[in-house]
């Protein structure tokens, strides 16, 4: 027997196949021999086509030799996601969408006192509440309005108005539709607009050349009273900490507004229209409690004096 007849031998009686025949060398040999070289096992624990383990050989060694890892039992089936690219409202122009809702609303006064903003008061009718949903928020020439919400008394009833964009080409025209909406005689309400709302619409109406509409405007910013009043009694004066604790609202399954760059990016790179949805029900929810915080911070005076008279004292 040569030498190499005598090493096959040896490593079939180790591998246990004792009665096998060898007829040649090489790779075929040493799988024949139940030999498995580190990468064939690799593939076989991998599930890939791969040459029998042969009765003997130590498992265990070749995973640990492949280093792979044992992950039976620990992979979870994950279920798809929904993918639709349909998007709710009507287009009013390229790659605008345009959407519209009338709320039975609780009788707002017909002149609101301002005083906890430190204005005067403001005529119902001259209210616009507003709040944008952009591409981030840092701010910047680089960042854009996606979608903006604005609610007003109409008939009787709050009514929403929301523009969004299916495409990077609709800008203007929805800067255009916005700027229809405000007059001269209106007065905006709105939660941080005064410092990144506002200033990121004149952003982009000055880069598109168009005049600007909120220049000059009167501008509720409901976020600083809210700090004024609460910033000792909350553990902070978020839109949805106010809402909860001033309206009792409560939001399920709310998407994120940080979450709204990603849910309109994927949209516009083909992906499923989910989560952009789910932006503008978060947007249609943010300007309605914008009215019912407003409301609640008008009546704050009557409280304010009450709690002040001598007659309150005294009890």
């Amino acid at each position: 027997m040569s030498d190499l007849a005598a090493k096959l031998a040896a490593l079939r009686k180790q591998a246990g196949g004792q009665g096998a025949t060898v007829a040649h060398g090489g790779a075929g040999a040493r799988a024949a021999a139940g030999v498995v070289p580190a990468v064939a096992g690799a593939r076989a624990i991998a599930g890939a086509v791969a040459p029998a383990i042969a009765p003997g050989v130590d498992l265990a060694a070749l995973r640990r030799m492949a280093g792979v890892r044992d992950r039976l039992g620990i992979v979870k089936a994950v279920t798809p996601r929904a993918m639709t690219r349909d998007v709710p409202g009507e287009e009013i122009a390229p790659g605008l969408r345009y959407l519209e809702y009338a709320t039975v609303w609780p009788e707002p006064p017909e002149e609101f006192d301002l005083s906890f903003a430190r204005l005067t008061t403001a005529r119902r009718e001259h209210l616009l509440h507003f709040d944008t949903e952009t591409t981030g928020l840092a701010g910047g020439t680089g960042t854009r309005a996606f979608m903006i919400g604005a609610a007003d008394w109409h008939g009787g009833r709050l009514r929403v108005r929301q523009l969004y964009m299916t495409s990077m080409a609709a800008e203007t025209a929805m800067l255009n539709v916005f700027a229809s909406w405000v007059g001269v005689e209106t007065v905006l309400v709105s939660y941080n607009g005064k410092s990144y709302d506002a200033p990121l619409l004149s952003t982009r109406y000055r880069l598109a050349r168009l005049p600007n509409p909120l220049m000059g405007l009167t501008h509720v910013d409901l976020l600083h009273p809210m700090r004024r009043r609460f910033r000792h009694a909350w553990e902070n004066c978020k839109m949805q900490t106010a809402e909860r604790k001033l309206l009792r609202i409560v939001r399920e399954d709310d998407l994120p507004g940080s979450e709204a760059p990603r849910a309109w990016l994927t949209y516009l790179r083909g992906g499923s229209s989910i989560d952009l949805i789910r932006v503008a029900e978060h947007n249609l929810q943010d300007v309605r409690s914008l009215s019912g915080l407003l409301v609640e911070a008008h009546g704050w005076a009557a409280l304010d004096a009450q709690a002040a008279s001598p007659a309150s004292n005294e009890k």
